[in-house]
């Protein structure tokens, strides 16, 4: 991660969006359906931007949305906001699953601290265009209802943690609303978890995925 190149510009996750599927393309993965697009946070958001780009690649989306702003503030400070933003607390202090640190917000940190002493690849520059191009995503109803009428709301999932501090449950609840849960869209919340849910519950993580990745098989 973080050896493409970082031009300064204005990022927008359209453009990333685009990024990507000039990526599959060069792969060769362009047959219908024949995707999972599967994304996480910002991932979420470029995710939303494919689907709505490219009719031929359908599959499911963890699709969410927030606004961010940057105040410069020192390293711990940076760490603890980080954390309480991302993780519930009780993750946070729970002793690390790994077993490698004390607790799980400490493994945490020590992978965040080693991300940004690479200064190569972890650029302020890069974060701040980044941080403008989540901050100035945006979605209208009508645009996720028509996403919604060209994947196919049974193939849509929206799952969100009930303490995610960086982009709040309701946004979550607004989303699968706006994508047709009424109409099959699957929304899960899960109680008492953050905004990594991939780290918080790993293991229920992927037996969502794996369940809603069979299911979309099967529609075909």
């Amino acid at each position: 991660m973080g050896d493409s190149d970082k031009p300064l510009a204005r990022y927008s996750t359209t453009e990333m969006a685009k990024d990507t599927i000039e990526l599959i393309d060069s792969i060769g993965w362009t047959s219908l359906r024949q995707l999972h697009v599967i994304g996480v946070s910002m991932g979420g958001m470029i995710a939303q931007e494919i689907d709505v780009t490219e009719d031929e690649y359908r599959g499911i989306g963890r699709i969410s949305g927030t606004a961010s702003i940057c105040i410069p503030k020192s390293p711990n400070v940076q760490l603890a906001d980080l954390k309480a933003r991302l993780f519930s607390k009780s993750w946070l202090e729970a002793p690390d699953d790994y077993g490698d640190f004390p607790t799980n917000g400490d493994r945490f940190a020590a992978i965040e601290l080693e991300k940004r002493q690479d200064v190569d690849r972890f650029t302020r520059k890069g974060f701040i265009c980044q941080a403008i191009a989540a901050g100035w995503h945006h979605k209208t109803p009508e645009q996720l209802k028509d996403l919604a009428d060209k994947v196919g709301r049974q193939r849509i999932q929206v799952l969100h943690g009930t303490l995610d501090n960086m982009i709040t449950v309701p946004h979550g609840k607004v989303l699968a609303r706006e994508l047709g849960e009424e109409e099959g869209v699957t929304k899960i919340i899960v109680e008492g978890r953050g905004h990594v849910l991939h780290f918080e519950e790993e293991k229920l993580y992927q037996e969502v995925l794996e369940k809603m990745v069979e299911k979309t098989e099967n529609l075909g």
